[in-house]
């Protein structure tokens, strides 16, 4: 088994392609990235003989159908505003596709791909990384065991940095549109648009988490679960986090940087030179986003600690009687599902155990078996049922 990790070299690819190498399944893993040094970095740290590095240019989609010819999977570890065209690579390759989720408008165009990806004989699963992916799987869990649903909220808490610490969680152009898009949210049957960083509520999750203020963010759980689920009568699904695991300080700092416009994608003069001011606002803010490396430990294959609970809630019925399913997925180690629920789930579809077409991940995995595979891994799920007596 043979499996390509785009983005490689980044910090969830770098993940994902240590737990390939750790899976007994796949026996080649391609570490590909724009960035040969840092792929080599990569590789060197992980130490796996099934580990090889290619450069991979995702303009020259010529170059990459011909890295992907032969793959029996693709994890797409890139920033999501490439997936469309790396599906398309996949569909001429012929080459199962997974990535790590699309910000609710993208997944929804990748949606329409199902059609293709089926005539080919292959399968897509979108947004399959932390979250969203594992509150996906989490909801088909509940919803296997409910005979209508009345919500899914989803609240992903992870463990906040010391004061002060100025530093990135994940990709930076994912970040700033996760606080500057407007967060989809689903109610009372149809999709309704609220303002970033809005509808505040504490939420208790697991030690050593505790109770953290969690907001509205863009996400595309909320743009499949209430259509996969809409025959149990969902009425509000919505998806919430603790500042992306930064400081509330960090974030009213890019905050400000934002409203002046620095996020703007539209070209302006400078100097006599086209520059987009979020192409500089990432620059600069690239210095704050730790190495691939620092995410991968040689002496037990684990990164580092931060703690991590990716909480479902489903309300609904079953037997006419009212039923709350907490489905929490934990791990001090809060990088990791990122990184290895792609990967799983790519080892699965080159498996043949996701049929053809494009699904969400809630529509490709078992979830009780998935979610138990994760514990190899140390990411651990309980669940408690609250019903009446």
């Amino acid at each position: 088994m043979k499996i390509v990790v785009l983005g490689g070299a980044g910090k969830m690819g770098s993940i994902a392609v240590q737990d390939l190498t750790l899976n007994d399944a796949v026996d080649e893993v391609v570490i590909a990235d724009l960035d040969v040094s840092a792929a080599e970095a990569v590789a060197g740290t992980i130490g796996s003989d099934k580990a090889s590095v290619q450069k991979a240019d995702l303009r020259d989609h010529h170059a990459l159908v011909a890295l992907l010819a032969g793959a029996d999977a693709c994890v797409n570890a890139t920033v999501y505003y490439t997936n469309l065209a790396v599906m398309e690579a996949c569909l001429e390759a012929k080459t199962h596709y997974t990535d790590l989720g699309g910000l609710f408008h993208t997944t929804r165009k990748q949606l329409l791909l199902t059609d293709r990806f089926a005539e080919a004989g292959i399968s897509a699963v979108l947004g399959m990384g932390s979250a969203p992916g594992i509150p996906n799987i989490q909801a088909r869990y509940a919803a296997d065991r409910l005979d209508t649903i009345e919500y899914i909220r989803i609240y992903d808490g992870i463990l906040p940095p010391p004061p002060g610490q100025k530093k990135f969680t994940y990709a930076v152009p994912t970040i700033i549109d996760e606080m500057t898009l407007k967060p989809m949210v689903y109610r009372n049957g149809t999709f309704i648009e609220c303002e970033p960083l809005t509808e505040f509520e504490d939420y208790t999750f697991a030690e050593p988490l505790g109770v953290l203020p969690m907001h509205l963010s863009l996400h595309s759980e909320v743009a499949t679960l209430p259509v996969s689920f809409a025959d149990k009568g969902v009425q509000e699904c919505f998806f919430k986090i603790n500042y992306w695991g930064m400081s509330p300080e960090l974030v009213e700092k890019v905050s400000v940087l934002t409203e002046f416009g620095l996020a703007s994608d539209e070209a302006i003069d400078v100097k006599g030179s086209q520059i987009a001011p979020r192409d500089v606002l990432f620059a600069v803010m690239d210095a704050y986003v730790p190495p691939s490396t620092a995410f991968l430990a040689p002496s037990d294959r684990q990164p580092p600690d931060w703690a991590k609970e990716i909480v479902t809630e489903v309300k609904g019925t079953k037997d006419g009687a009212t039923v709350i399913y907490r489905v929490g997925t934990l791990t001090v180690k809060g990088a990791l599902p990122t990184g290895v629920a792609p990967a799983r789930g790519a080892a699965w579809q080159a498996a043949g155990r996701v049929a053809a077409g494009v699904h969400p991940p809630e529509l490709a995995f078992d979830p009780a078996a998935f979610l138990k595979e994760l514990e190899a891994r140390d990411i651990y799920t309980q669940i408690t049922v609250t019903q009446p007596l």
